[in-house]
């Protein structure tokens, strides 16, 4: 069966199913090429998170994946509130929130070995989003000419007439109607609608009431559903909700390809929809996450996150020092409350498998649905 939607016809891909760019591989990363190609051939949109790695990573990162495919693809990245630091580099920062932010600097220095942890110094993950690290970010995206941009969270002001002028489209993140109507003013060529359910950055409406608001708010700009969706039914129900398409991050993450550690795919299969939880604790913005230590440690704190990036590089510190010592069961994987609906059945199957098993479904439910329900 078939799935084709105007989604399709505008990104040039066979089948609107997108895989959000998200989620650490191995090397602590984001988004492994293997699995953008994988779901760019399989006729679904694959897509680099690029959020959180170094602009030079973003374009070793683009390039390997135009080794794997031929196939349209886009990047993901952020473009958030957030204070400059004096100096960019990841001991200065910690200074930095030793100078303003006292007690969350003594928290995290208690935290670290309060959890069996040794401090550890700054490594080659290690850097410091800042305002101009970001511009680097979108530099990189723009010279390599990626098809696609994605804005997970920011203003799309500036980057709509500068991706345009190299014909590169731009789509955008909305976790409320007047985030969708924002970037539709701005040129934004379609508008992701993200649930309170999704993974990531997310906001603080569910998808049913979410995504015919948005729809009927920019319409006829087309609008993708995103969060809570790993199968056909998912599919189906973006469908009739208006989308035109889908962006499923968490259910690629347990992929053969999606290359992330056995640690967190177990977080992924055994956890609850309640396990992840939205919190700024991580970067300093909110986002769903798995409920690690960690998490619950600085939720249990009484300390408000700190402002980006300094609550990031405080959590970068825990993340080093885990790392050392092989205690990734305390580091905290991005994902949605759809992992609730995860086991280990879907233990590194193949992203073409999932993007083709999302088509049929879909497309079965449809057929079945007009069939039992409608009249003649």
């Amino acid at each position: 069966m078939n799935l084709h939607t105007p989604l399709c016809d505008l990104l040039n891909i066979k089948y609107p199913i997108l895989q959000a760019g998200m989620g650490w591989d191995k090397e602590g990363l984001t988004t492994p090429p293997a699995l953008v190609a994988a779901v760019s051939n399989a006729g679904g949109l694959g897509c680099i998170g690029g959020s959180s790695i170094r602009p030079e990573v973003i374009r070793e990162r683009i390039r390997a994946v135009r080794q794997l495919t031929d196939k349209p693809f886009g990047v993901d990245i952020t473009l958030p509130k957030m204070e400059d630091v004096r100096i960019a580099d990841p001991d200065e920062v910690k200074k930095e929130i030793e100078e303003k932010y006292p007690k969350h600097a003594k928290f995290n220095d208690e935290l670290i070995p309060r959890l069996g942890l040794t401090p550890q110094p700054p490594d080659r993950k290690s850097w410091v989003k800042t305002p101009a690290a970001t511009r680097e970010q979108l530099k990189v995206i723009l010279e390599e000419n990626v098809p696609i941009l994605i804005i997970g969270l920011g203003d799309t002001a500036e980057v709509v007439p500068l991706a345009h002028a190299r014909g590169i489209k731009v789509m955008a993140l909305a976790g409320a109607v007047k985030h969708a109507l924002s970037h539709a003013r701005k040129g934004v060529d379609v508008i992701i609608a993200q649930g309170y359910e999704a993974g990531g950055h997310t906001g603080t409406i569910g998808n049913f009431p979410l995504i015919p608001q948005i729809v009927d708010a920019v319409r006829p700009k087309p609008v993708v559903a995103a969060g809570g969706i790993s199968d056909g039914r998912g599919v189906a129900a973006a469908l009739a909700l208006g989308a035109v398409g889908v962006w499923c991050g968490t259910t690629f993450l347990v992929t053969r390809e999606g290359g992330i550690n056995p640690v967190y795919k177990k977080q992924i299969y055994n956890g609850t929809s309640e396990d992840f939880v939205r919190t700024a604790y991580t970067s300093g913005h909110f986002a769903r996450h798995y409920r690690s230590d960690v998490i619950k440690a600085w939720m249990g704190s009484g300390l408000d996150a700190m402002p980006t990036p300094y609550q990031g590089n405080a959590m970068d510190e825990v993340r080093r020092a885990a790392e050392v010592a092989n205690r990734v069961e305390l580091l905290h994987v991005p994902g949605g409350q759809v992992a609730g609906m995860l086991s280990e059945e879907r233990n590194n199957v193949p992203a073409k498998e999932i993007v083709e098993r999302m088509v049929t479904e879909a497309s079965q439910i449809l057929n079945d649905m007009r069939s039992l329900y409608v009249g003649a």
